[in-house]
């Protein structure tokens, strides 16, 4: 998240840490759809990892490796357990590198180190600077202009009070807005844009900063104008649009879930423990679903109705964990996400039968 992380706290008047815990949740479910997808596709095509005799030992790697992990440690510590302030830990995490550094002789300072460092870091300094002073340009003429307030009120409008309807019209305006944008850039103009428009119907702020937040974040990887896609594609040598359509389907959990957040604050850990743990196991679940769903293999490929089941079924899972409807489509999801699970499993096994004897 970046700078945004900090700015959606300045804008709400919370915590650094409540943001980063309310967004941890989510992140992890698009990273498992990603996990999901990813694994399901390296064994469509056969592919394996590295033999266990050649994985690097853990106590090798945190022999050498320990002293990176002080100043994270530091830094998450003083950000979100003590509740510093970000330039203050900021300094501590710096002061705690050098310390740490000084130990070993592969990571000692050096002078003309010290002096690079000095110069990177003004650098960077100077580039936030520049984004900083860009967005403070933008919010004056939003609201000089009075476009912030005619957006919002037309969203509202066109909704018509309806909320799946605005979070869906806003989505498309976040994802156009955000097209060739930097990260921060893209959240401050949507918070002033589109962000009062949500909470007008009283969505809880902070699952509506995080929704425009992501789906502004969404416009790096929905074509036709999507940077990351274009520097994959480059890197890949491959086709743009082809690149873009997978980048899609790989990150379609990120599609799916700020709705659910914005109906259901227990997955950004709002609402009781119970609430919060249904709404993790089976939000977890639903995304591996989905993630085989958009894959079209498990065990072997999967036609069209059985990556339609199993993405039904994802989807009821990602719902709210609450109430006795919701309840009943969580049971619904799972048990038909597990019957085609099982079945594949079992033809599968089947399959595999006449090979093994022929093998012999």
């Amino acid at each position: 998240m970046g700078v945004a992380a900090f700015l959606i706290a300045e804008y709400l008047g919370i915590s650094y840490g409540e943001v980063a815990l309310a967004a941890a949740f989510p992140a992890c479910l698009y990273y498992l759809a990603l996990f999901t997808q990813v694994d399901l596709e390296a064994a469509k095509r056969g592919l394996t990892g590295l033999p266990r005799e050649q994985l690097p030992k853990l106590r090798t790697v945190m022999h050498g490796g320990w002293v990176f992990l002080v100043p994270l440690l530091v830094l998450i510590y003083t950000l979100m357990i003590d509740n510093w302030q970000a330039g203050k830990a900021g300094m501590a995490a710096v002061i705690s590198t050098f310390l740490v550094g000084v130990l070993q002789k592969e990571t000692r300072p050096t002078f003309r180190g010290f002096l690079t460092s000095i110069e990177e870091t003004g650098r960077t300094m100077l580039d936030l600077v520049a984004i900083t002073a860009l967005a403070g340009l933008v919010i004056g003429a939003l609201q000089l202009s009075g476009m912030s307030f005619k957006l919002s009120l037309m969203l509202v409008t066109v909704a018509g009070g309806n909320v799946l309807l605005l979070l869906a019209l806003t989505a498309i305006v976040c994802i156009i807005l955000g097209m060739g944008m930097p990260t921060t850039i893209i959240y401050v103009m949507l918070a002033v844009l589109v962000g009062p428009a949500l909470t007008q119907l009283g969505i809880v702020p902070l699952a509506a900063h995080l929704f425009i937040f992501y789906f502004g974040m969404m416009s790096m990887i929905t074509p036709p104008v999507c940077m990351a896609t274009y520097t994959a594609a480059a890197i890949a040598r491959s086709d743009f649009w082809k690149t873009g359509w997978t980048g899609m389907r790989l990150g379609v959990a990120a599609y799916v879930v700020p709705f659910v957040f914005v109906f259901h604050p227990a997955l950004i850990l709002k609402g009781t423990l119970q609430e919060i743990t249904m709404a993790v196991v089976t939000a977890a679940i639903g995304v591996v679903f989905v993630g085989i769903g958009a894959a079209g293999y498990l065990f072997r490929p999967l036609s069209w109705e059985k990556r339609a089941l199993i993405g039904l079924a994802g989807l009821l899972l990602i719902s709210s964990p609450s109430g006795a409807y919701w309840i009943a489509a969580n049971v619904i999801g799972l048990a038909l996400g597990l019957a085609v699970v099982l079945w594949e499993r079992n033809r599968s096994a089947v399959r595999d039968v006449p090979l093994r004897a022929a093998s012999r």
